[in-house]
């Protein structure tokens, strides 16, 4: 039987060069990985997900208990947008969009995206959409829950890319702090990590991915599913091409 992976991600995960597409589109990376160990991706994700959204979908999501039973890697491509700089705490920059009437939503929103790249610099980059020992302890959570069911079942994390985005002022002061908690975390957990500054830094700090300075071309997208595949190939059983 082909294997199956579980991967909880963010718009990263979505987004080509010209727009978000749908999630079995065959050039995201996480179905270019699934592809190349011989299997699919079943992928749930949503713009600006954070680990807590990771968390929030396992344990409210009815489609993730139905493929819950029959994975055999589960992937962990959240926590980047977490190091984003959110100048307003998450909670009213969410809530924005509830305001009515829908000028006044209007309004609110371009005020607040025309400000944010402005307040990031001035912050240098602080707040964040959720700090780093959040970020651990969500992923954690996870992990947790998930082992409960399937203890033996492989996980692999993630760790924040970089960006070059304008509407966050190019600031990314939290990325290191965030990376070197996720690490910890993942090495006493036994959970590989993906490297994805390594893996996708140049074709996104080149400017060769989406014109917002943080989404992916298609190259960055093959690179990171190659990258991803042969993390998750060893963790396969070769005689089966399923968890052994």
């Amino acid at each position: 039987m082909s294997p199956t992976l579980l991967v909880f991600g963010d718009s990263l995960c979505f987004h080509g060069p010209r727009g978000p597409m749908p999630a079995d589109d065959p050039r995201l990376w996480p179905n270019l990985a699934a592809a190349a160990v011989g299997g699919r991706a079943e992928l749930f994700a949503g713009f600006g997900w954070t680990a807590r959204d990771a968390y929030w979908s396992l344990t409210g999501d009815p489609r993730v208990w139905a493929v819950l039973p029959d994975i055999d890697v589960l992937v962990l491509a959240v926590g980047g947008m977490d190091t984003l700089p959110s100048p307003l705490p998450t909670y009213l920059r969410q809530g924005i969009r509830y305001l009515r009437p829908d000028g006044l939503r209007r309004r609110v929103r371009s005020a607040y995206l025309a400000a944010q790249p402005h307040l990031a610099r001035l912050t240098r980059g602080w707040p964040v959409v959720l700090p780093a020992a959040q970020t651990v302890r969500y992923l954690d959570d996870v992990v947790v829950a998930v082992r409960a069911l399937r203890p033996t079942l492989p996980v692999v994390i993630a760790l924040p890319g970089v960006h070059r985005a304008a509407s966050y002022g190019y600031v990314h002061t939290a990325r290191d702090t965030a990376v070197a908690a996720i690490e910890a975390w993942a090495e006493e957990s036994g959970v590989p990590a993906l490297d994805l500054r390594a893996t996708i830094g140049d074709h996104v700090l080149g400017g060769h991915g989406n014109v917002d300075g943080l989404h992916w071309g298609w190259e960055g997208h093959a690179l990171a599913g190659k990258a991803l595949a042969e993390l998750v190939a060893p963790l396969l059983d070769p005689r089966t091409n399923r968890v052994s």
